[in-house]
């Protein structure tokens, strides 16, 4: 899922970032009305996360570009009125956000917003392998593969961050759910389990002295 993260505050857009990273999406930054306008001509997202004052163009005026391709939008503003929720839930907005607001409030928000518009992907295919989220079950070339937990876990890691090159620290700490110590081994053993398992030894690239990358 492409989300497309439009706040002129940097902290903020920061903080919306890293917590929809660790959940797996990814995430573009935009900091301020026209670099988002310029964006959302050049690429597709699944979602917009849209302040309302932002410089140059503001968040009313850029659901003019975004309303003809039919986007999702939620509203993330400081804009507490009633007059303001109204008007940008009949601009198109799917939903609205007031500052300050809980991380796990904006979490739940875009999953509901993503599952409402069936954005939301239940069984992915790569190399001829499928693999079904909700089941956990992999299957490979019709036939199925034995995965422990935390091997699943970090498949799907691997997949929803295709082509990006992952620290061994986050990946430990996605998948493990626990700090990462600095030692290797575990997540190194399951990588190369991984790679046997599904025959991908030259799609999980080592990415030296950083960690891995899934090679699509």
């Amino acid at each position: 899922m492409n989300i497309l993260i439009v706040e002129d505050e940097p902290a903020i857009n920061n903080l919306i970032y890293i917590n929809l990273q660790d959940e797996g999406y990814l995430c573009t930054c935009a900091f301020h009305g026209r670099e988002a306008a310029e964006l959302l001509e050049q690429h597709h997202y699944d979602l917009v996360l849209l302040d309302i004052m932002l410089p140059e163009i503001n968040g009313y005026e850029l659901m003019e570009y975004i309303r003809p391709s039919k986007t999702p939008v939620i509203f993330i503003t400081a804009k507490t009125a009633v007059n303001d929720r109204i008007k940008g839930l009949k601009l198109g907005a799917d939903d609205y956000i007031i500052k300050p607001f809980q991380i796990g409030e904006l979490l739940a928000r875009v999953e509901a917003v993503l599952r409402r518009f069936g954005k939301t992907e239940k069984i992915i295919s790569l190399f001829g392998v499928q693999i079904d989220l909700d089941s956990r079950e992999v299957i490979r070339n019709g036939v199925p593969v034995d995965l422990t937990v935390k091997e699943f876990d970090l498949l799907v890691q691997l997949v929803k961050n295709k082509n990006v090159a992952l620290q061994r620290r986050r990946l430990y700490e996605l998948v493990w759910k626990e700090e990462f110590s600095g030692e290797t081994r575990t997540l190194d053993t399951h990588i190369q389990r991984l790679r046997k398992k599904l025959g991908w030894e030259d799609h999980i690239k080592t990415i030296f002295r950083i960690g891995y990358r899934l090679e699509v």
